[in-house]
């Protein structure tokens, strides 16, 4: 189908509307110059292997000459950016042992500029805001058709941002209320992830041990954490982090 048509056909395509999701974004990602190679170069980052072939299949069915590599792992993909230039990056954010947004950073850590489109199975409200203020370029959920994919694709190629109708006309709907934003939006990526640990049950020991960090920065982290969200009790960290959606 021709661009015209496709214009067309989806005349609010959120991704060439950049103004509104521009003032929403506290972090923009930085619109890098589009891929002018014919043979574009992906890393796919996702730990289950099934999922993994059908993005591979997908893309390759777009971009023949598409040089595709697959990482199961953060740490995976870390290694690939240290030998291999990519041109995009399809990020999962449900990975094993660190979140989809740590592994972001880690890949933004050790290659500035890194196009990733985070592709997962966590519902736009959750995490798609935090993906893109994070760096993402683009933030499509699992359960949409594969051509909103591809279009993710396309348009992060291109240099741009794209996100789904359904997202931009929250973002529009929201804007005027950002300072009204739940307090957790405000933490990062390791105090979230903190904050979430510590409301399933775990201990701060037992969180030293799985973040691989001093029982005294945990211990640090749960303070801080308690002053932001004007809380006194892990109890009551819990209580929020469900109402708020944020425990599976």
């Amino acid at each position: 189908m021709s661009d015209e048509k496709m214009k067309l056909r989806r005349p609010l395509r959120p991704a060439g509307s950049s103004m509104g999701v521009s003032r929403f974004l506290r972090r923009e990602p930085k619109l890098a110059p589009p891929i002018s190679a014919e043979s574009p170069r992906f890393l796919i980052v996702e730990d289950h292997p099934l999922v993994r072939r059908g993005i591979k299949q997908l893309i390759e069915e777009t971009y023949i000459r598409a040089t595709i590599d697959e990482a199961d792992c953060a740490e995976t993909a870390v290694r690939c950016l240290r030998t291999t230039e990519y041109d995009l990056v399809v990020l999962d954010l449900s990975l094993p042992r660190q979140s989809g947004l740590e592994a972001l950073h880690l890949l933004q850590s050790q290659k500035s500029g890194i196009r990733v489109a985070i592709y997962s199975m966590h519902a736009e409200r959750q995490f798609a805001m935090r993906a893109l203020r994070s760096g993402a370029h683009a933030y499509v959920t699992k359960d949409q058709a594969p051509d909103q994919l591809l279009a993710a694709i396309r348009k992060t190629l291109a240099g741009g941002v794209w996100v789904s109708d359904t997202l931009a006309e929250s973002i529009t709907r929201t804007a005027s209320e950002a300072g009204n934003a739940p307090p957790h939006t405000r933490l990062s990526p390791r105090e979230l992830k903190v904050l979430t640990l510590l409301a399933a049950g775990h201990t701060v020991s037992e969180i030293s041990e799985q973040l691989t960090l001093s029982v005294k920065t945990i211990s640090t982290y749960r303070t801080r954490l308690l002053e932001k969200l004007a809380m006194r009790t892990n109890a009551e960290l819990t209580r929020y982090c469900l109402d708020n959606g944020l425990l599976n």
